[in-house]
């Protein structure tokens, strides 16, 4: 099986090339990078909370995950700048592409009920976001090491100029859409 990196400069660059009558290769919109972040509001009362998500989010990308911290105080949330409450991990090149191969074909089918991802979930430039209720999906989390059910947010950027070539582009790239 060839990986998705492979997959694109065989299959899918052709494919985009006559579906939106690009002339060059290098028309062809592209991954840039894919961001997953979680923010962690438990985080607050508990600093072992933010090592514990970042943790995960470093095994699940195989990359090391970088502790967000808050920028403004807010007293209603009991909130001081400067207090880390989240995680992320930005992912190019090979581990960008390794990563969205397993999303697709390992993770999302393991989601019980899963008619597809949502088609309209797009920024208007081309940048699809998702969000994934539970980190349970991956394989390389240990259900008996997890302490909490949390969600995390994937982004995933492309140079395409418009929601349709994003939308082509991550459906031959083998992304589930659910039927609109």
């Amino acid at each position: 099986m060839a990986t998705l990196k492979e997959r694109y400069f065989k299959d899918i660059v052709p494919a985009m090339k006559t579906a939106f009558s690009y002339r060059n290769a290098m028309e062809v919109p592209r991954l840039v990078k894919i961001v997953v972040s979680r923010g962690v509001k438990e985080a607050v009362l508990d600093a072992k909370a933010i090592k514990v998500s970042a943790d995960e989010l470093t095994l699940i990308t195989g990359q090391a995950a970088a502790t967000r911290k808050a920028k403004k105080s807010i007293a209603n949330f009991k909130l001081k700048q400067g207090t880390p409450i989240g995680a992320m991990v930005t992912l190019r090149g090979d581990r960008m592409y390794q990563f969205l191969d397993k999303l697709i074909n390992i993770c999302l089918p393991k989601i019980r009920d899963f008619k597809g991802v949502e088609p309209s979930s797009f920024d208007g430039s081309g940048n699809y976001s998702m969000g994934l209720k539970e980190q349970l999906i991956f394989p390389e989390i240990d259900y008996d090491k997890v302490d909490k059910v949390r969600g995390m947010n994937i982004t995933i950027v492309t140079t395409a100029k418009n929601d349709n070539e994003a939308r082509e582009l991550l459906k031959l790239s083998g992304m589930p859409f659910r039927a609109s």
